[in-house]
């Protein structure tokens, strides 16, 4: 990302930097490949290594199972949280796993509880708001997020979720195993915005100021690589002071919002691919998002997808707004996650061709993960699938 300065930091990097009472403050450096990428310098009160306990922390079930035999699956993750059950959960330790790979985790809650201080020392995560609101608490400052936010975290970023509304927070969270970035193809050689980007750095909102917290023996849940079920172990790790004594950070990395609204769609004569919807990347696997817009415009343009057999890529979306135009009579509502597995060909529901004709805009809001392996389902995938989804556009199952 851009540049950013916040806080106190010393003129010039790597130099005695002086509290007031005449101490240094630790500097950290927070860098992505081996000081090879984007990275940030943190200043902070007390010395960011020193911990004083750390023990096992049993992560939520992360166990999956392959699709197989191979069927595209309707998944309604709003069950998972049925009547006031929200209130009891927080958006780290309540979330629970749909779907997953080696290179990717996509799970959902719906949370009424502040979170533990977290950590994923894994991969950056993106976290989209599907309704409520949050104070996002983080070493580099605070961000206040909202219905239709997409939060991005860097990988190892201390951080705590509080939620400040009424009603619950719903998160659908992706869990990368790498790191999560603008596509590249937005950005110039030296990593600005092109012209051709659907949003720009004006869209993104980061920390604007220090968030130093006092504390001690404070924990901090980390997840980390291990031999647990999908390679995923966690620990508990105490530290002497409060990870939140920054009192100043520049760099180029660090978390931020993008709010869904401001993505401005690409659109055309006739139906754009995929691509075009792209909001961000990461290793084997790409996010889009679907909002309202005007559609295509030809004469005879047919407004709702080809049938598609995108053969290197699973794809699972996220019907979170709006009426999606080319799923109607198939079920699929408000909070539903369709899996339409590499293998089988998918498109529109048959009556939602010829009823799409003539239309000009369409009032949708969907998030779209496509990953380059295939995806294994967890336990709330199994226990969230509604068994029918797969006949819908026959009309009839195996049992006629």
């Amino acid at each position: 990302m851009f540049y950013r300065s916040v806080g106190q930091v010393p003129p010039k990097r790597h130099t005695q930097f002086r509290k007031p009472d005449g101490g240094l403050y630790y500097e950290e450096l927070m860098g992505e490949e081996g000081f090879s990428s984007d990275s940030s310098l943190l200043y902070h009160e007390g010395v960011p290594s020193a911990i004083v306990d750390s023990r096992i922390w049993e992560l939520p079930d992360a166990r999956t199972v392959a699709n197989h035999p191979l069927k595209p699956l309707h998944l309604k993750p709003h069950e998972l949280f049925p009547g006031k059950d929200w209130k009891a959960f927080d958006v780290v330790t309540g979330r629970r796993l749909l779907l997953g790979n080696g290179d990717v985790r996509i799970a959902y809650v719906a949370a009424g509880e502040s979170s533990p201080l977290y950590r994923n020392a894994i991969g950056d995560e993106c976290v989209y708001i599907e309704d409520g609101e949050a104070t996002l608490e983080t070493m580099f400052g605070l961000l206040q997020v909202r219905k239709g936010d997409y939060a991005i975290i860097p990988r190892a970023t201390v951080h705590r979720w509080v939620p400040t509304g009424d009603g619950p927070l719903r998160a659908y969270v992706i869990e990368a195993n790498s790191h999560i970035t603008p596509p590249k193809r937005y950005l110039s050689r030296f990593g600005q915005f092109l012209e051709h980007s659907p949003y720009c750095e004006r869209d993104l909102t980061a920390p604007a100021e220090p968030f130093v917290t006092a504390g001690t023996d404070v924990e901090v849940y980390t997840k980390h690589r291990g031999h647990g079920p999908s390679g995923l172990v966690g620990s508990i790790v105490t530290y002497p002071t409060h990870p939140f004594d920054v009192v100043g950070w520049d760099g180029c990395l660090y978390p931020y919002t993008f709010n869904v609204d401001d993505f401005e769609p690409i659109t055309g004569r006739i139906h754009q691919p995929p691509p075009v919807h792209q909001v961000f990347e990461g290793y084997n696997f790409v996010i889009c998002n679907f909002v309202p817009r005007k559609v295509d415009y030809h004469p005879l343009a047919v407004p709702v997808p080809y049938y598609h057999s995108n053969v290197d890529s699973d794809e699972v979306m996220f019907y979170c707004g709006g009426d999606y135009e080319a799923r109607k009579g198939s079920g699929i509502g408000q909070g539903s996650i369709t899996l339409h597995p590499g293998g089988h060909s998918h498109g529109p529901q048959p009556a939602a061709i010829e009823r799409a004709l003539g239309k000009d805009y369409f009032d949708e809001l969907a998030v779209m993960v496509d990953t380059f392996r295939p995806l294994e389902i967890g336990e709330a995938g199994q226990q969230s699938d509604d068994g029918a989804y797969a006949w819908s556009w026959s009309g009839r199952g195996p049992a006629g």
